[in-house]
This record gives structure tokens, sequence and C-alpha cells, in this order.
């Protein structure tokens, strides 16, 4: 049984010969290195969120108003993070969540492929994107025998989206994630104060320019004639997705299907009953809409229409160890982590993002360590109080 908090060990003995940590173990200072880091563009891209980001920043925030009580005199000299998701048996409840510019995020244009060689290195699984700079089966083979997840932007196009579909399980993937509130995008101040759109600048749309349907709809290479390729993404990129179209998604896989940017109690219920394997709460970490609630407050609610009946994946503001422990308590079965691992690609590659992976799993363990829960059964059991 892995033993996260063993990570502070080798930091600490490390030391004792002199060599420090290559990259912080702290959000604040990891950020801060990033912003350092990153070209301006990409930095705004990942950095920014809807509005005035109100609700992006209280996502965060309002980890703070959730508290655990600890528990004393209890064995926890070993404990176990372990679950199991979609089949498959993992080393811990958190994954990577889907980030549009991750193969942005490295120097050499390829972060796909350094945040699936994280997920080999770490057993944390990473959930792709279809906005990338490598094929969906590259980003899936370099994973290894770590479980990947591919998340669809559903196009308009139903023969694009069941190509893409069709792909990622030929590839090996081990559920199908559809992002339900990204048809179009919100409001982003900092990317529309640059006219910065990444993808209507060619970048990331390797999965669609690989693809053969839409290089037949296309009508002739892409490289023939990328302005033609870029207008054709525009044009058929997303779906309005309604409940009606989950028999179709479910008639085309044999993968789970998991409904991403479920929030409300009666949509958590109803995405069960439409065939949903799983549901996955979040508000796009603030990026897509404006003026909501924080994530982690609708997260009780979701769980508790779910009742059990499907695994509940969560996202949205997740910066620590502790907030990944909270999250379990509030009863998630797994979690997402976003920005973080994104800065650990900009500092350092698949080293720097295993890292960064590596330290909220230390994190998380020692916490529930010292508060006396071994088990993430102990954690759900204890819950979460709000201050």
């Amino acid at each position: 049984m892995t033993q996260f908090g063993d990570y502070q060990t080798r930091i600490y003995l490390a030391g004792l010969s002199g060599v420090m940590p290559a990259l912080p173990v702290d959000f604040a200072t990891l950020e801060a290195r990033a912003a350092a880091a990153l070209p301006p563009s990409v930095l705004s891209y990942v950095q920014g969120g809807c509005g005035d980001e109100h609700t992006q920043d209280d996502n965060v925030a309002a980890f703070g108003r959730w508290g655990m009580v600890p528990r004393m005199l209890v064995d926890t000299a070993k404990r176990d993070l372990s679950v199991t998701l979609f089949g498959a048996d993992l080393p811990s409840p958190l994954f990577m969540a889907p980030i549009g510019v991750t193969g942005l995020m490295t120097q050499d244009g390829h972060g796909d492929l350094a945040a699936a060689r994280a997920a080999a290195e770490t057993g944390v699984p990473l959930c792709a994107s279809t906005l990338a700079s490598d094929p969906l089966e590259d980003v899936r083979a370099a994973c290894g025998d770590t479980p990947a997840f591919f998340q669809l932007y559903t196009p308009r196009d139903r023969g694009l989206a069941e190509s893409l579909i069709a792909r990622a399980e030929a590839a090996g993937y081990a559920a199908i994630v559809v992002t339900l509130d990204t048809w179009v995008t919100g409001w982003r101040p900092r990317d529309l104060n640059a006219s910065n759109f990444p993808q209507l600048r060619g970048h990331v749309l390797t999965n669609y320019l690989v693809d053969p349907r839409f290089r037949a709809m296309l009508g002739h290479p892409p490289e023939q004639d990328m302005r033609a390729a870029v207008g054709l993404w525009a044009g058929t990129f997303g779906k309005v997705l309604v409940w009606e179209d989950i028999a179709w998604l479910r008639s085309v896989t044999r993968l789970p299907i998991v409904l991403k940017g479920i929030c409300h109690p009666d949509d958590a219920r109803r995405a069960i009953d439409e065939g949903a394997d799983a549901v996955y709460c979040s508000n796009h970490g603030g990026r897509q809409a404006n003026g909501g609630i924080a994530a982690i407050d609708m997260l009780p609610g979701v769980v508790a229409s779910v009742d059990g009946r499907v695994p509940v994946l969560f996202d949205s503001g997740i910066r620590s160890g502790t907030d990944i422990v909270k999250a379990l308590a509030l009863g998630a079965t797994a979690v997402g982590v976003g920005r973080p691992y994104s800065y650990g690609l900009a500092l350092g590659g698949a080293a720097g993002c295993a890292h960064v992976l590596r330290c909220l799993l230390a994190e998380a363990d020692l916490l529930m360590a010292v508060n006396g829960l071994p088990t993430l059964a102990d954690v759900r059991a204890a819950g979460a109080v709000p201050r």
C-alpha cells in the first residue's frame, strides 16, 4: 500500500545532503514561479476566469468555509487512499482534470504527452481534453498502465463526435467525459483584452486535424489551408446538448458516460435516469459562468441526490491536499485538479507535473494521518462541517 506522505520524508532526507526541492511544494509559490515562466497569452488563458472572476475566486475561497473535526487515539500508521473507478483499481482518488491548453504548457509544445507521462509515473489518471497538441491515441499510450479518461467537447456534426468517441474507445480510454457547459465560451475579459483565443490561432486542434471525418469534411489536407481548417473547426465546435442527446451518446460507445458540469440535484438525478454512468460536479473552475455558487458548496446536494448509485467526480478550486480531503469528506468519489498540475508542467515538464501530484497526495495522506482517518470511508463518515 502506497504511503503518499513518505514524499515529505524524501524531501527532508534529501535536504540533509544539501539537495533542495527543484520546484515549490505550495500552490502560491508554484503559481508565482509559473507566472514568471509562461508567455503572457498562455498565462492569461490558464489563470483567467469569466466576468469579474468572482465565481472563480470563490471556488477557491469556499474551501476555507468548510472544516473537519479530528479524531484521536486511532491507529493511522497506515492509510489507504485507494479507490475503484470504472472498473479500475487506483492508488488514490486524485485525477488530472481536462485543460484545453495543456499542450502549450511545456516549452516543447507537447504538454499533453508530458501530463500523460506524469500519469504513468504517479498512477494519477489523466482526463485528456479534446483540445490537445498531440493525438488522443498518443496521449493514451503515454499514460502506460495508468487508466485515462477522454473529455469530449461534442461537435455539432454527429459523425465527427462519433469518430472522436470511437477513436477514444479504440485507444483504450476508460470513460468518455462529456462537457456540458462549453458549447460556447463564457465572457473572459483577460483573453478578450488581448484578443487571444488559442484555438482560432490553430493551437491544440490536433485531434480534429488528424480525424478522418474532419479531414473528409474539410476536403483537403489541413496543412494545405490551415485557415480553412480553423474555420471548419470553429463552425462545428460546440453542440448544444439536451437530455434527448444522452441516449444517442449512450448508443455509440460501450464506455462509461460521465456528464461534466452537473451542479443541481435534479440534474444529477435525471442524468442517472437518462443513462449516465457517473456525474461530474464542476462549474468549469469559474471559467464559463460567473455569478454562481462555489462548486464545493454544491457538491453535497449532488452527492445526496445521487445516493451512491453512480460515482461522483468533482473539480473546481482544488489547490491543495487539504482541499482534496474536504471534497472527499463531502462525498466525492474522485477529485480532479487543474491549474496546479499545469504549473508543474510549465516549470518542469512531466517531472514537474509528477512532483505537484505527489505533493498534493502527500498533504492529503498526512492530513488523514493526523486527523485520525486511516481510510476514505473514515473521511466520508467524519464529513466536513461549515465554519
